[in-house]
């Protein structure tokens, strides 16, 4: 890795770092709040469905629009700056539905990915191990984050727009490491978003659909073992000490797992993270006690660390010029993928606990399946 990457790899890394503490501070507690403003069920759900599918539209946005620019930092400057800014907003909302319109507007913050991305997959030859360095930074920031909450709440009694207030700040540090980061120069690419992205590689657009296939299963599998945990344990500084551990885990597997898709081929180690996934999901479905569930857990902090890095390494080798729009696509697909996936799931735990988990592992098979049958004629051992 180069000495000029490797910086940047770094510099993005703390950014994430610090934006994720803050925003992992008030994501697990944004249900709590939005009821103590006398939002119901209907509100909660409007707020997980608007987090995730703006999300998805912005990071697309986002990716096309610094292809169509021909610049990168500034858009993920940008999105960093508006991210910590709603947050304050957040703070001062007095209505659910204040409060329900500035996390919506704060999600625009997330046009920064794809071109954040971009970077990483520019600055370095080996794209699986910058993507595992930075995942790493990223999910440190959530353990941090947590664990700040987890102190506010339990030794300070913080009420929300407290926590809300020391995130915001938190998140603002962010954007300093960004000073440093250095630009990719790109050729600029006129098309309008319809035309980029059909004119992205045939074969690309054959590995975002397998990978947004997966995400029907994979759409936030931690959010149902949180629920699983607290419902063993009637704890929630229990189950949030827990998800702590879940960070950790994901943070020091990145980098090795994506350093050894740079090693052994990206499908490789992509199809060892979809059969561990199949696993805990038949796991989850048949076993109940604390430490069957908490070692399941945990392990799914390895799958994170897995495929995360090493997928958007894939999407990468992949995107040849039109690296914003690529990865932006890529993350839009499989934002819709997860939203519905979600919705699914829901619908099933809401019936059967254990027939969603079995569900969740016969999605996750037939990924499987279709990837091995498809990747291993048109790709070879990449």
């Amino acid at each position: 890795m180069k000495e000029a990457g490797r910086k940047n790899i770094y510099l993005l890394g703390a950014s994430s770092l610090l934006n994720d503490a803050g925003s992992e501070m008030i994501t697990p507690l944004l249900p709590f709040f939005l009821t103590s403003l006398g939002g119901g069920g209907v509100a909660v759900g409007v707020l997980s469905g608007l987090r995730e599918g703006l999300s998805s539209l912005f990071k697309l946005l986002g990716g096309w629009f610094s292809d169509k620019i021909g610049k990168r930092k500034e858009i993920v400057f940008v999105g960093y700056l508006i991210s910590s800014l709603m947050k304050i907003f957040m703070n001062i909302s007095q209505t659910s539905l204040q409060l329900t319109s500035f996390v919506a507007l704060e999600r625009l913050g997330k046009s920064r990915d794809a071109p954040r991305d971009a970077i990483i997959s520019s600055s370095v030859s080996k794209t699986g191990e910058g993507f595992g360095i930075h995942q790493a930074f990223d999910s440190m920031g959530g353990v941090i984050g947590t664990l700040i909450v987890l102190i506010f709440l339990y030794f300070f009694g913080f009420h929300f727009r407290e926590i809300v207030l020391v995130a915001a700040a938190i998140s603002l540090l962010a954007l300093i490491p960004l000073f440093f980061v250095k630009d990719i120069e790109i050729k600029r690419y006129k098309r309008n978003i319809y035309q980029s992205i059909k004119c992205l590689n045939p074969e690309l657009k054959n590995i975002i659909f397998i990978f947004s296939l997966f995400s029907l299963a994979n759409f936030g599998l931690a959010a149902f073992l949180l629920l699983k945990l607290n419902s063993i344990t009637q704890s929630l500084i229990v189950s949030l000490s827990i998800y702590t551990i879940f960070s950790l885990v994901t943070a020091l597997f990145s980098r090795r797992m994506g350093r050894l898709s740079d090693q052994l081929g990206r499908k490789r180690i992509i199809a060892v993270g979809y059969s561990l996934f199949i696993f805990i999901c038949l796991g989850l479905a048949y076993f109940n006690s604390f430490w069957e569930v908490v070692t399941l857990f945990l392990l799914y902090g390895v799958v994170f660390a897995t495929i995360e890095p090493v997928q958007k390494a894939f999407v990468s080798d992949y995107s040849k010029e039109m690296k914003g729009t690529s990865l932006g696509f890529y993350h839009f697909s499989r934002g819709l993928a997860m939203i519905l996936g979600g919705l699914i799931a829901g619908y099933i735990w809401d019936i059967s606990h254990s027939a969603m988990f079995i569900y969740l592992a016969i999605v996750g098979w037939i990924s499987l399946i279709v990837m091995e049958k498809h990747l291993h004629s048109t790709y070879g051992k990449k």
